[in-house]
């Protein structure tokens, strides 16, 4: 009999994770259990329990009887009692591989009951987890070029869903007549903010099709903000768009301040033939791997 412990662990959830599996041969009380352990950098609590039931199990004969112990409901019961799997698909499909044919049974056991070795496995867990998080991984590869240097949209189907957002900013600088004019709604083409506020949206909304890899996204919601500084003749565009992605939406907020900004040019262009867009830049983003990134 081998028995196995596991244990997951999750900063965040979803955030940087770390997992770990303990695996004893009971026919062999003398020999050192075996400790298994990985990490990620952007996943959840419950893919790193899954996890380790994978590399635990994958880590002994397949001709063994085996008892995993989990303290993961989600694990145990999805597996004996059939709950139905509606996320993380992938890794439930790699333990179906692994578990066909096999003499296995799962133990549930509670989580910080003084169990040696499944206290060993999520002290382990969470080290992984912390040494992921103070230890990102870096590289200087470009993710849209694939290994010949061709380019290549990049495959985001593991990646987890998370809360994404993204504010971005640009600068129309204008002549003091135009300024005025569009302050005053004063240009013959209509309402510039707010034709520039409905342009921004749509880009937004279209950024997978001006953009040629970006994917397509379900955007949750847009925001576009206008200040109009009179003493410098500056209007600020500013941003901010939300979405439960695999994705970022950063370039969905700077296509949309990008827009907004050419709109305000098209509209005032018969009066202002100096207007200049200036100062493009992402000012914050959330959500994914390298979770908040802030340049306001």
């Amino acid at each position: 009999m081998i028995e196995i412990y596991t244990d997951g662990s999750c900063l965040g959830n979803p955030g940087p994770g770390g997992w770990a599996a303990i695996i004893l041969d009971t026919n062999d009380p003398d020999k050192t259990p075996s400790r298994i352990k990985g990490n990620c950098p952007d996943t959840t609590n419950n893919r790193m329990e899954l996890l380790a039931v994978i590399e635990g199990i994958a880590s002994t004969p397949s001709d063994r009887k085996i008892k995993v112990y989990s303290d993961s409901k989600y694990v145990v019961d999805t597996l004996n009692k059939n709950w139905k799997r509606k996320a993380n698909l992938d890794l439930w499909e790699k333990l179906d591989q692994q578990i066909h044919n096999r003499n296995i049974e799962y133990i549930w056991i509670k989580g910080h009951a003084n169990n040696t070795h499944n206290e060993e496995a999520d002290n382990i867990a969470q080290q992984e987890a912390n040494n992921i998080a103070q230890n990102p991984p870096t590289s200087t590869n470009l993710s849209h070029t694939d290994k010949t240097g061709k380019i290549s949209m990049v495959d985001i189907s593991n990646k987890n869903t998370t809360l994404r957002i993204a504010k971005a900013t640009c600068d129309v600088m204008t002549s003091h007549e135009s300024f005025l004019a569009i302050k005053n709604n004063k240009i013959e083409k209509g309402d510039v903010i707010s034709s520039a506020r409905i342009a921004g949206i749509l880009a937004a909304k279209k950024t997978s099709s001006i953009i040629p890899l970006c994917h397509p996204i379900l955007i949750s919601h847009i925001e576009i903000a206008f200040n109009l500084d009179e003493a410098n003749n500056v209007i600020s565009i500013t941003s901010k768009v939300t979405s439960s992605g695999q994705t970022g939406v950063e370039m969905e907020a700077l296509t949309a301040v990008t827009i907004s900004a050419l709109t305000i040019y098209d509209m005032c262009k018969s009066i202002d033939k100096q207007t200049t867009i200036t100062n493009i830049r992402l000012l914050k983003k959330s959500g994914g791997k390298s979770g908040i990134i802030n340049f306001e």
